[in-house]
Protein backbone atom coordinates (compact mmCIF):
# COMPACT_ATOMS: atom_id res chain seq x y z
CA UNK A 1 0.00 0.00 0.00
CA UNK A 2 1.06 3.48 -0.74
CA UNK A 3 2.34 5.64 1.68
CA UNK A 4 -0.82 8.30 2.34
CA UNK A 5 1.02 12.10 2.07
CA UNK A 6 -0.34 15.14 3.80
CA UNK A 7 -2.43 17.59 1.98
CA UNK A 8 -0.49 20.31 1.01
CA UNK A 9 -1.40 23.80 2.56
CA UNK A 10 -0.73 25.73 -0.45
CA UNK A 11 -3.93 26.25 -1.78
CA UNK A 12 -5.47 25.91 1.53
CA UNK A 13 -7.41 29.33 1.96
CA UNK A 14 -10.46 28.72 4.25
CA UNK A 15 -8.80 27.01 7.60
CA UNK A 16 -7.93 28.88 11.24
CA UNK A 17 -5.36 26.27 11.21
CA UNK A 18 -1.92 26.53 9.65
CA UNK A 19 1.48 24.76 9.43
CA UNK A 20 2.85 23.96 12.91
CA UNK A 21 5.89 26.21 13.86
CA UNK A 22 9.00 23.60 13.61
CA UNK A 23 9.79 23.84 16.98
CA UNK A 24 6.01 22.64 17.94
CA UNK A 25 6.43 19.80 15.41
CA UNK A 26 9.48 18.67 16.92
CA UNK A 27 8.50 18.70 20.20
CA UNK A 28 5.00 17.10 19.41
CA UNK A 29 6.99 13.65 18.14
CA UNK A 30 8.69 13.66 21.61
CA UNK A 31 5.22 13.47 23.41
CA UNK A 32 3.32 11.34 20.90
CA UNK A 33 2.72 8.50 23.62
CA UNK A 34 2.07 10.76 26.62
CA UNK A 35 -1.20 11.42 28.30
CA UNK A 36 -2.37 14.54 30.12
CA UNK A 37 -5.34 12.95 31.35
CA UNK A 38 -3.72 11.32 33.88
CA UNK A 39 -0.98 13.83 35.72
CA UNK A 40 -0.09 11.70 37.93
CA UNK A 41 1.16 9.15 35.84
CA UNK A 42 2.47 11.27 32.79
CA UNK A 43 4.66 14.03 34.96
CA UNK A 44 6.56 15.41 32.49
CA UNK A 45 3.67 15.97 30.48
CA UNK A 46 1.75 17.70 33.21
CA UNK A 47 4.58 20.27 33.93
CA UNK A 48 4.60 21.17 30.42
CA UNK A 49 0.75 21.89 30.56
CA UNK A 50 1.29 24.32 33.50
CA UNK A 51 3.89 25.94 31.50
CA UNK A 52 1.37 25.96 28.36
CA UNK A 53 -1.70 27.79 30.55
CA UNK A 54 1.16 29.96 32.07
CA UNK A 55 1.83 30.68 28.72
CA UNK A 56 -1.94 31.06 27.10
CA UNK A 57 -2.79 33.32 30.63
CA UNK A 58 0.49 35.20 29.41
CA UNK A 59 -1.07 36.03 25.89
CA UNK A 60 -4.55 36.56 27.59
CA UNK A 61 -3.30 39.62 30.22
CA UNK A 62 -4.22 36.89 33.16
CA UNK A 63 -3.59 39.00 36.29
CA UNK A 64 -2.02 36.13 37.85
CA UNK A 65 -0.35 33.62 35.09
CA UNK A 66 1.87 31.95 37.13
CA UNK A 67 -1.34 30.80 38.87
CA UNK A 68 -3.89 30.98 36.73
CA UNK A 69 -6.31 27.90 35.85
CA UNK A 70 -7.08 26.04 32.90
CA UNK A 71 -6.06 23.12 30.76
CA UNK A 72 -4.92 22.74 26.78
CA UNK A 73 -8.10 21.10 24.89
CA UNK A 74 -9.20 19.34 21.85
CA UNK A 75 -9.91 22.75 20.41
CA UNK A 76 -11.97 25.85 20.75
CA UNK A 77 -15.23 23.66 20.70
CA UNK A 78 -14.49 21.37 23.81
CA UNK A 79 -13.17 24.80 25.68
CA UNK A 80 -16.16 26.33 24.49
CA UNK A 81 -18.82 23.57 25.68
CA UNK A 82 -16.48 23.77 29.32
CA UNK A 83 -17.51 27.47 29.16
CA UNK A 84 -20.77 26.91 29.12
CA UNK A 85 -20.55 23.89 31.28
CA UNK A 86 -18.74 25.47 34.16
CA UNK A 87 -21.44 28.37 34.00
CA UNK A 88 -24.31 25.61 34.57
CA UNK A 89 -23.03 24.21 37.02
CA UNK A 90 -22.55 27.23 39.20
CA UNK A 91 -25.56 28.82 38.10
CA UNK A 92 -28.37 29.36 41.00
CA UNK A 93 -31.50 28.15 38.55
CA UNK A 94 -32.88 24.62 37.54
CA UNK A 95 -33.41 26.44 34.09
CA UNK A 96 -30.27 27.94 32.67
CA UNK A 97 -29.65 30.11 29.38
CA UNK A 98 -27.19 30.99 27.49
CA UNK A 99 -26.93 34.51 25.76
CA UNK A 100 -24.65 34.82 22.58
CA UNK A 101 -24.71 36.84 19.57
CA UNK A 102 -25.83 35.21 16.24
CA UNK A 103 -21.63 35.37 15.47
CA UNK A 104 -21.04 33.14 17.99
CA UNK A 105 -19.40 29.65 16.68
CA UNK A 106 -21.43 26.69 16.18
CA UNK A 107 -19.64 25.05 19.15
CA UNK A 108 -22.01 27.25 21.04
CA UNK A 109 -24.84 24.91 19.56
CA UNK A 110 -23.51 21.67 20.57
CA UNK A 111 -22.62 23.06 23.73
CA UNK A 112 -26.65 23.71 24.52
CA UNK A 113 -27.44 20.60 22.77
CA UNK A 114 -25.30 18.20 25.08
CA UNK A 115 -26.15 20.22 28.42
CA UNK A 116 -29.63 20.51 27.96
CA UNK A 117 -29.48 24.31 28.27
CA UNK A 118 -31.07 27.25 26.67
CA UNK A 119 -28.94 29.05 23.95
CA UNK A 120 -30.28 32.45 23.31
CA UNK A 121 -28.88 33.83 20.17
CA UNK A 122 -29.33 37.62 19.31
CA UNK A 123 -28.38 39.89 16.54
CA UNK A 124 -25.41 42.12 15.59
CA UNK A 125 -25.16 45.51 14.26
CA UNK A 126 -24.33 46.56 11.07
CA UNK A 127 -20.22 45.88 11.24
CA UNK A 128 -21.49 41.96 12.19
CA UNK A 129 -20.47 42.65 15.94
CA UNK A 130 -22.22 41.81 19.48
CA UNK A 131 -25.46 44.58 19.75
CA UNK A 132 -25.20 45.15 23.61
CA UNK A 133 -28.75 46.31 23.79
CA UNK A 134 -30.19 42.99 22.27
CA UNK A 135 -27.98 41.24 24.83
CA UNK A 136 -29.56 43.34 27.72
CA UNK A 137 -32.70 42.83 26.68
CA UNK A 138 -31.91 38.75 26.06
CA UNK A 139 -30.38 38.38 29.59
CA UNK A 140 -32.60 37.21 32.65
CA UNK A 141 -32.32 35.57 36.36
CA UNK A 142 -31.90 32.22 34.24
CA UNK A 143 -28.89 33.45 32.71
CA UNK A 144 -26.10 31.53 33.31
CA UNK A 145 -23.45 32.78 30.91
CA UNK A 146 -23.03 35.90 28.34
CA UNK A 147 -20.85 35.08 25.39
CA UNK A 148 -18.69 37.95 23.38
CA UNK A 149 -16.75 36.81 20.30
CA UNK A 150 -13.31 37.91 19.96
CA UNK A 151 -12.38 37.28 16.26
CA UNK A 152 -15.42 35.76 14.44
CA UNK A 153 -15.03 32.91 12.35
CA UNK A 154 -16.97 34.97 9.53
CA UNK A 155 -16.05 38.11 9.22
CA UNK A 156 -13.22 38.49 11.55
CA UNK A 157 -14.85 40.75 14.16
CA UNK A 158 -14.05 41.79 17.61
CA UNK A 159 -17.44 41.95 19.92
CA UNK A 160 -17.59 44.81 22.48
CA UNK A 161 -16.53 42.78 25.01
CA UNK A 162 -16.15 45.38 27.95
CA UNK A 163 -20.00 46.19 27.32
CA UNK A 164 -20.67 42.63 27.42
CA UNK A 165 -19.06 41.83 30.74
CA UNK A 166 -20.82 45.06 32.38
CA UNK A 167 -24.28 43.34 31.13
CA UNK A 168 -23.34 40.42 32.61
CA UNK A 169 -21.79 41.48 35.80
CA UNK A 170 -25.05 44.00 36.95
CA UNK A 171 -26.91 40.47 35.88
CA UNK A 172 -24.63 38.73 38.37
CA UNK A 173 -23.75 36.43 35.48
CA UNK A 174 -20.62 35.05 34.15
CA UNK A 175 -18.93 36.30 31.07
CA UNK A 176 -16.82 33.84 28.73
CA UNK A 177 -14.58 35.02 25.43
CA UNK A 178 -14.79 33.20 22.28
CA UNK A 179 -11.14 33.59 20.77
CA UNK A 180 -10.14 30.74 19.82
CA UNK A 181 -8.71 32.17 16.43
CA UNK A 182 -8.15 35.85 17.32
CA UNK A 183 -6.16 35.09 20.66
CA UNK A 184 -2.97 35.10 19.16
CA UNK A 185 -3.83 37.95 16.98
CA UNK A 186 -5.52 40.70 18.91
CA UNK A 187 -2.66 40.93 21.55
CA UNK A 188 -0.88 43.27 18.70
CA UNK A 189 -4.02 45.43 17.83
CA UNK A 190 -5.95 48.28 20.23
CA UNK A 191 -8.91 46.42 20.72
CA UNK A 192 -10.43 45.28 24.52
CA UNK A 193 -10.76 41.28 24.81
CA UNK A 194 -8.68 40.08 27.02
CA UNK A 195 -9.06 39.49 30.60
CA UNK A 196 -7.26 43.03 31.40
CA UNK A 197 -9.72 44.74 29.29
CA UNK A 198 -12.99 43.31 31.62
CA UNK A 199 -14.43 41.26 33.91
CA UNK A 200 -14.35 38.05 32.02
CA UNK A 201 -14.17 34.67 33.75
CA UNK A 202 -12.94 32.50 30.91
CA UNK A 203 -11.69 32.70 27.67
CA UNK A 204 -10.66 29.91 24.50
CA UNK A 205 -7.66 30.32 22.58
CA UNK A 206 -6.62 27.99 20.37
CA UNK A 207 -2.40 27.26 19.80
CA UNK A 208 -3.46 25.48 17.23
CA UNK A 209 -4.46 28.30 15.13
CA UNK A 210 -2.78 31.30 15.10
CA UNK A 211 -0.85 30.14 17.67
CA UNK A 212 1.33 27.76 14.83
CA UNK A 213 0.94 25.19 17.62
CA UNK A 214 0.47 21.22 16.06
CA UNK A 215 -3.26 19.58 15.79
CA UNK A 216 -5.14 19.22 18.52
CA UNK A 217 -4.37 22.20 20.67
CA UNK A 218 -6.93 24.48 22.27
CA UNK A 219 -7.01 26.52 25.62
CA UNK A 220 -9.65 27.50 28.30
CA UNK A 221 -8.35 29.64 30.84
CA UNK A 222 -10.42 30.73 33.66
CA UNK A 223 -10.38 33.62 35.92
CA UNK A 224 -10.97 31.91 39.59
CA UNK A 225 -9.96 28.48 40.32
CA UNK A 226 -13.66 27.60 41.01
CA UNK A 227 -14.50 27.46 37.57
CA UNK A 228 -12.50 23.99 37.23
CA UNK A 229 -13.52 23.00 40.34
CA UNK A 230 -17.43 23.34 38.96
CA UNK A 231 -16.18 20.95 36.20
CA UNK A 232 -13.93 18.33 38.20
CA UNK A 233 -15.27 14.82 38.39
CA UNK A 234 -13.66 12.15 40.68
CA UNK A 235 -11.16 9.42 38.67
CA UNK A 236 -11.33 6.45 40.62
CA UNK A 237 -9.13 3.98 39.04
CA UNK A 238 -6.18 6.26 37.93
CA UNK A 239 -3.41 7.98 39.89
CA UNK A 240 -4.90 11.18 39.87
CA UNK A 241 -8.24 11.45 41.86
CA UNK A 242 -9.92 14.08 39.83
CA UNK A 243 -10.24 15.35 36.44
CA UNK A 244 -11.66 18.55 35.23
CA UNK A 245 -11.24 18.12 31.45
CA UNK A 246 -14.00 16.85 28.90
CA UNK A 247 -12.10 14.11 27.66
CA UNK A 248 -10.10 11.55 29.23
CA UNK A 249 -6.94 10.58 26.96
CA UNK A 250 -5.62 14.20 25.67
CA UNK A 251 -3.01 14.51 23.64
CA UNK A 252 0.49 15.05 24.90
CA UNK A 253 1.89 15.80 21.33
CA UNK A 254 -0.74 18.82 21.49
CA UNK A 255 0.64 19.92 24.93
CA UNK A 256 4.03 19.91 23.98
CA UNK A 257 3.58 21.51 20.34
CA UNK A 258 2.04 24.38 22.12
CA UNK A 259 4.80 25.46 24.45
CA UNK A 260 7.16 24.72 21.86
CA UNK A 261 5.11 27.30 19.78
CA UNK A 262 4.27 29.92 22.37
CA UNK A 263 7.87 29.65 23.65
CA UNK A 264 9.65 30.63 20.29
CA UNK A 265 7.14 32.90 19.16
CA UNK A 266 5.97 35.37 22.31
CA UNK A 267 5.91 37.92 21.39
CA UNK A 268 8.00 39.32 18.71
CA UNK A 269 7.08 36.53 16.49
CA UNK A 270 3.89 36.58 16.53
CA UNK A 271 3.61 40.21 16.18
CA UNK A 272 5.48 39.95 12.90
CA UNK A 273 2.89 36.77 11.72
CA UNK A 274 -0.23 39.54 12.89
CA UNK A 275 1.59 42.29 10.44
CA UNK A 276 2.28 40.01 7.41
CA UNK A 277 -1.34 38.17 7.56
CA UNK A 278 -3.04 41.80 8.05
CA UNK A 279 -0.75 43.25 5.29
CA UNK A 280 -2.11 40.42 3.18
CA UNK A 281 -5.69 40.77 3.99
CA UNK A 282 -5.47 44.45 3.44
CA UNK A 283 -3.83 43.73 -0.03
CA UNK A 284 -6.42 41.17 -0.87
CA UNK A 285 -9.71 42.88 0.10
CA UNK A 286 -8.30 45.58 -2.13
CA UNK A 287 -7.57 43.65 -4.93
CA UNK A 288 -10.72 42.04 -4.75
CA UNK A 289 -12.43 45.82 -4.48
CA UNK A 290 -10.83 46.97 -7.46
CA UNK A 291 -12.62 44.37 -9.68
CA UNK A 292 -16.17 45.48 -8.71
CA UNK A 293 -16.39 42.73 -5.41
CA UNK A 294 -18.57 44.07 -2.86
CA UNK A 295 -16.18 43.52 0.06
CA UNK A 296 -16.67 43.80 4.09
CA UNK A 297 -13.26 45.54 5.51
CA UNK A 298 -11.25 42.82 7.40
CA UNK A 299 -10.18 44.12 10.58
CA UNK A 300 -8.50 41.18 11.52
CA UNK A 301 -7.27 39.28 8.85
CA UNK A 302 -9.93 37.66 6.95
CA UNK A 303 -11.86 38.69 4.01
CA UNK A 304 -15.17 38.33 2.73
CA UNK A 305 -16.32 38.88 -0.51
CA UNK A 306 -19.35 38.75 -2.53
CA UNK A 307 -18.05 36.38 -5.32
CA UNK A 308 -21.03 34.89 -7.83
CA UNK A 309 -21.65 31.45 -7.52
CA UNK A 310 -20.24 30.23 -11.14
CA UNK A 311 -16.75 31.78 -10.01
CA UNK A 312 -16.24 30.40 -6.49
CA UNK A 313 -17.34 26.56 -7.95
CA UNK A 314 -14.55 27.50 -10.52
CA UNK A 315 -11.98 28.00 -7.97
CA UNK A 316 -12.89 24.87 -6.19
CA UNK A 317 -12.41 22.79 -8.88
CA UNK A 318 -9.16 24.71 -9.73
CA UNK A 319 -7.73 23.18 -6.20
CA UNK A 320 -8.34 26.42 -4.10
CA UNK A 321 -9.56 25.41 -0.87
CA UNK A 322 -11.60 28.21 -0.08
CA UNK A 323 -15.67 28.49 1.76
CA UNK A 324 -18.72 30.52 2.24
CA UNK A 325 -19.99 32.64 5.05
CA UNK A 326 -23.58 32.30 5.64
CA UNK A 327 -24.62 35.01 3.36
CA UNK A 328 -22.79 32.91 0.77
CA UNK A 329 -20.04 35.49 0.09
CA UNK A 330 -16.19 34.17 -0.40
CA UNK A 331 -14.20 33.42 2.82
CA UNK A 332 -10.31 33.52 3.18
CA UNK A 333 -8.75 33.53 6.07
CA UNK A 334 -4.89 34.73 6.21
CA UNK A 335 -3.26 32.47 8.59
CA UNK A 336 0.64 32.49 8.28
CA UNK A 337 1.07 30.14 5.67
CA UNK A 338 -0.96 31.82 3.25
CA UNK A 339 2.01 33.97 1.13
CA UNK A 340 1.48 37.13 -0.88
CA UNK A 341 2.48 34.89 -3.85
CA UNK A 342 -0.53 33.00 -3.28
CA UNK A 343 -2.54 35.40 -3.44
CA UNK A 344 -1.44 37.15 -6.26
CA UNK A 345 -2.05 33.45 -7.97
CA UNK A 346 -5.27 33.08 -6.48
CA UNK A 347 -6.42 36.62 -7.80
CA UNK A 348 -5.04 35.84 -11.59
CA UNK A 349 -7.15 32.48 -11.32
CA UNK A 350 -10.41 34.27 -10.26
CA UNK A 351 -9.79 36.85 -13.19
CA UNK A 352 -9.42 33.84 -15.72
CA UNK A 353 -12.32 31.55 -14.81
CA UNK A 354 -14.55 34.79 -14.27
CA UNK A 355 -13.34 35.55 -18.04
CA UNK A 356 -14.27 32.01 -19.07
Amino acid sequence: MQEAAPQSFDRVLSSMCTKPHPAAREAAQRFLSANPGDPATYGTVAELEERAVELLATVTDHPDPETAPGYVASGGTEANVQAVRAARNLAATADPNVVAPTSAHFSFTKAAEVLGVELRTVPVDDDYRADPAAVAAAVDDDTALVVGVAGTTEYGRVDPIPELAAIAEEAGTRMHVDAAWGGFVLPFTDRDWSFADATVDTLTLDPHKFGQGVVPAGGLVARERETLDALAVETPYLETPSQATLTGTRSGAGVAGAVAAMEALWPDGYRKAVDTAQANADWLAAALADRGYDVVEPKLPLVAAAVPDDAFDALREAGWRVSRTAADELRVVCMPHVTRGALREFVRDLDRLADD
